[in-house]
């Protein structure tokens, strides 16, 4: 069945208030264009009207934190089959696209719409996006397909939920206007929650079993400093829920691999305490007392805790290290795998590369 959304007035009586059909779809690749967040605030619009290599245009083309690309279609006045058609074409030629490429694609579209803000590149747009201080190593690893419409007909559903049940990353998802007096509106509804649309696809696709090591991500702000992680025995982040509920995975005994962005791979260790807001976790003081970390002058006791915002709290988890490096010695090669999560188990096949070559430099036996 079709996805309905509807808008009411509260009141005595609530009001419904009625929806009003928009004058084209160019009104709508307009707003998205202006705010993809309206769409999905972890994309940066990195392309619009983007030429393919067949004469026909991408709508919109956007990039997530992972370094992945997101192919948006318009369904303007196109049947469903068209429409979808047209989408699969163009990832067709999306997923060939390499780093110069994405990169070229960028630059004509900084120019072309905004001619007077200098020459940004593609690696700054993406790092102060998204709060970060590098890349990943590599993008275009996967990519997805999202359908934009004002509408979604029986024929769109089944299709694209045939091609997601086959692993296909394609969703779509509609918007509706609402106006009440001068007052406008606009409401979106998914098709597919884009959980599920990324749970079905990484069950399709993987092919690695993961290797029962977790991989971690520390840094990216001032207050985490690594001497103070390896002396204390933590890793942390905060900022958003976004960047902590990953930690959650990370159970006692869980080996982990540190990551610093932008540096490398800096210890191993194993977690002894799961994740817990930076309120309650107790550390020793250096004279075999417990106590809390807020409690001393360390950098990330001025994190933010619970109790200022229970939100944007920075979390840690308690870990006893096997070895750790300084991070002037952080270890990098070509290949390594990469990830901006906080926590992570991947299934890359980058992954068993990168920790059997940390376990020869580090001298880690199983």
């Amino acid at each position: 069945m079709p996805i309905e959304v509807g808008l009411w007035k509260m009141g005595e009586t609530p009001q419904r208030v009625e929806f009003s059909a928009m004058e084209t779809e160019q009104r709508l690749e307009d707003v998205l264009f202006k705010d993809l967040s309206i769409l999905d605030p972890n994309l940066l619009l990195i392309g619009r009207q983007v030429p393919t290599a067949f004469g026909k245009f991408i709508d919109l083309l956007a990039i997530d934190r992972e370094g992945n690309l997101t192919v948006i279609e318009l369904k303007r006045d196109k049947t469903p089959r068209e429409v979808v058609a047209q989408v699969l074409d163009y990832g067709s030629w999306v997923r060939h696209l390499e780093d110069d490429d994405i990169a070229s694609i960028f630059d004509a579209y900084t120019h072309k719409y905004y001619p007077n803000e200098g020459t940004t590149s593609l690696d700054e747009a993406f790092c102060k996006y998204f709060s970060t201080e590098e890349m990943p190593e590599a993008l275009n690893e996967v990519h997805e397909l999202v359908v934009v419409a004002a509408e979604l007909d029986d024929s769109t559903e089944r299709i694209i939920n045939y091609l997601t049940d086959f692993g296909v990353a394609v969703n779509a998802v509609f918007f509706r206007f609402f106006k009440d007096g001068d007052s406008e509106y606009i409401s979106r509804a998914w098709l597919i929650e884009p959980d599920q649309v990324e749970a079905k696809v990484v069950e399709k696709r993987e092919k690695l079993p993961w290797n029962g090591e977790y991989y971690v991500s520390f840094g990216g702000a001032q207050n985490r400093d690594w001497d103070e992680a390896c002396k204390y025995g933590f890793v942390s982040a905060g900022g958003g829920s976004w960047y902590t509920k990953s930690l959650g995975m990370l159970s006692e005994d869980a080996r982990i691999w540190v990551n610093i962005p932008g540096e490398g791979y800096v210890g191993v260790g194993r977690v002894v305490q799961e994740a817990a807001p930076i309120d309650g976790f107790l550390v020793d003081d250096g004279e075999g007392n417990k106590v809390p970390i807020t409690g001393l002058a360390l950098k990330i006791s001025q994190s933010t805790t619970a109790i200022q915002d229970p939100e944007k709290a920075e979390h840690l988890v308690g870990v006893e290290w096997i070895k750790t490096v300084p991070v002037s010695n952080a270890i990098r090669e070509k290949g390594f795998f990469g990830n901006q999560n906080s926590a992570a188990k991947p299934r890359s096949k980058k992954w068993p590369h990168t920790v059997e070559r940390l376990k020869a430099r580090l001298g880690v036996n199983d």
